[in-house]
């Protein structure tokens, strides 16, 4: 099993490919424990009744689909590949610039780029690459391209201040190439963790190019040409119009399995309804982030269906404490007692979802479900803001529109929920995702953010808590955390060097324990994640939210 291949893995098969490929406890041995809640199957609860199978007018219903358009709800605002984390993103880049490994949740990592890897008794794990891949220019891919690419995610003062780096691969140190085709990555945390983060973000550039034509070592890759692409993907890119669309055709010299459709266009809608006009029209073949309300619009037209699964994506209010008057905690509880969450669920999103009162969604290693989502009342949330001494405070709450389900009208909801209080008044300003993307990665120091309280989601698709919270809570060497508290912190950085697997889970619940205490966001929902797509594709949508077009078929 090598690659870009479609396929379905079983645990035994699991079991078997982790025992050859690595020593390591962690990911691998933690099979099993992503994905045992009875949400987090394949959850293809579409209801589609259709069967017809055609009438869209870009060749959707045709069983010999060679090309087809994914519409995204973001389109990508830059092609430098570790200059943001955000899943549409991915989405797009990782057809181009491939991972490493491949990830399935509640499986674990396999092999793909990197055919082997073990835990060394130093801090490190060697990684040991094929020897056929080459870039889309030509280059042969080599273990320097790697540590370099991985430097320069982790490094700072390299390249571009990375998310990926920040909160994807929080615990890697380094890397080094030992020689051609061999990786040492170094951590400062147990092994398991280290291959949770870099089975999943672990990827190359090819150093010479990106240095020779963009001078990548200091600055973020860019430009407006497909020439700007450059990844061992099995896609290389053909025509970009920036902002607006990237059309990716198969690469001839790709090292794996050919790909499904030997051309894809990735285009971009922010509104719910403008994708699912999409779909009926033909215009796109894969959508995403339906929303409730246009669900029975696409089940109801020829050719297209829904399909949703339970996503690892929770849903909530950030609120930063070193400002006030969320340094208090009891004023960040009674925000988290205004809230509705059951309600939210039920109404703006028609039961697409799940109330939550921790960080991580269940299915993921860590999640608690002893703890249970706050409930609304009001009297003890006005009691609280007058313990918190905030009494009369005004505040003002900014959620995205068109990245999450309803977030627009959810951030309205929350606001006017908190209004009612006696003792607070809350607005609500609606902005783009940008906006509260890059709130959440301002950091703490109150002179250097301007939004301390906001919406936003958090997908933790490594499938483990640290993933979860570490981005946002941890304080050494972590600019873009959103809360500032060292116990918090000391728990959760205490978890990544317990090596035994059982003991680090008991841990790490304990740490979602103490984050439903200290209530540094206001705890909303894990959504669903809905689709819509043409029904000719076989697909099953994954609990990360990836999109994969090597996993699909026609």
């Amino acid at each position: 099993m090598q690659g870009a291949e479609k396929r379905v893995v079983g645990r035994r098969s699991v079991l078997r490919y982790t025992a050859g490929a690595t020593s390591v406890v962690g990911l691998s041995a933690l099979a099993g424990c992503i994905g045992d809640e009875g949400d987090n199957g394949n959850g293809n609860g579409n209801g589609n009744g259709n069967g017809n199978g055609n009438g869209n007018g870009n060749g959707n219903g045709d069983s010999d689909l060679d090309e087809i358009t994914i519409t995204l709800s973001q389109f990508p605002d830059t092609i430098d590949p570790l200059d943001h984390i955000t899943g549409d993103y991915f989405d797009v880049f990782d057809h181009i610039y491939e991972p490493l490994f491949d990830f399935e949740p509640g499986e674990g990592i396999f092999p793909r780029v990197a055919e082997s890897w073990e835990a060394q008794d130093d801090g490190t794990t060697h990684i040991e690459l094929r020897n056929d891949v080459v870039f889309h220019n030509g280059d042969d891919l080599t273990a320097e391209d790697v540590a370099w690419t991985i430097n320069r995610t982790v490094d700072p003062d390299i390249g571009v201040v990375s998310p990926i780096g920040t909160f994807g691969l929080g615990s890697i140190e380094g890397a080094e190439a030992i020689d051609d085709t061999t990786v040492s990555i170094s951590y400062g945390a147990s092994a398991g963790l280290a291959e949770f983060e870099f089975g999943n973000y672990a990827r190359a550039i090819n150093q010479q190019w990106a240095i020779d034509n963009y001078d990548a070592e200091n600055e973020a890759i860019a430009g407006a040409d497909a020439e700007d692409f450059n990844g061992t993907g099995p896609y290389q890119v053909v025509d970009f119009t920036s902002g607006e669309e990237i059309v990716v055709e198969a690469f001839d010299d790709y090292w794996g399995e050919e790909p499904p459709f030997q051309q894809v266009t990735f285009n971009a809608s922010g509104e719910s309804s403008g994708r699912a006009n999409a779909l009926e029209t033909g215009e796109a073949d894969v959508t995403m982030n339906i929303l409730p309300e246009d669900v029975s619009t696409i089940q109801d037209a020829d050719g297209v269906e829904i399909r949703n699964v339970t996503s690892f994506r929770n849903i909530f209010c950030p609120m930063k404490n070193t400002v006030e008057p969320f340094d208090s905690q009891e004023f960040r509880q009674a925000m988290n007692y205004a809230v509705d969450n059951q309600e939210i669920v039920d109404t703006i999103l028609s039961g697409f979802g799940e109330a939550r009162g921790q960080p991580v969604a269940p299915g993921i290693n860590g999640f608690n479900p002893d703890i249970e989502p706050y409930e609304q009342d009001i009297g003890r949330a006005e009691s609280l803001v007058e313990d918190s001494g905030y009494g009369g405070i005004e505040i003002e709450l900014t959620a995205p529109q068109g990245r999450y389900l309803n977030d627009a009208a959810i951030g309205e909801t929350v606001a006017d929920m908190i209004d009612q209080l006696d003792n607070v008044s809350c607005e609500v300003d609606i902005v783009d995702f940008g906006v509260v993307s890059d709130a959440n990665q301002a950091g703490v120091d109150p002179d250097e953010f301007e939004i301390p309280f906001y919406m936003i989601g958090w997908g933790t698709i490594t499938g483990d808590t640290d993933y979860g919270v570490q981005g946002f809570f941890t304080i050494p060497d972590n600019p873009a955390r959103t809360f500032d508290d060292e116990e918090l912190s000391d728990a959760i950085l205490e978890t990544q060097q317990i090596d035994d697997v059982d003991e680090r889970t008991q841990a790490l619940e304990e740490v979602n324990a103490m984050a439903h205490e200290k209530a540094p966001f206001v705890f909303l929902h894990t959504q669903e994640s809905i689709y819509g797509v043409n029904d000719v594709i076989q697909w099953e949508p994954r609990e990360d939210e990836t999109i994969y077009v090597w996993e699909m078929d026609a």
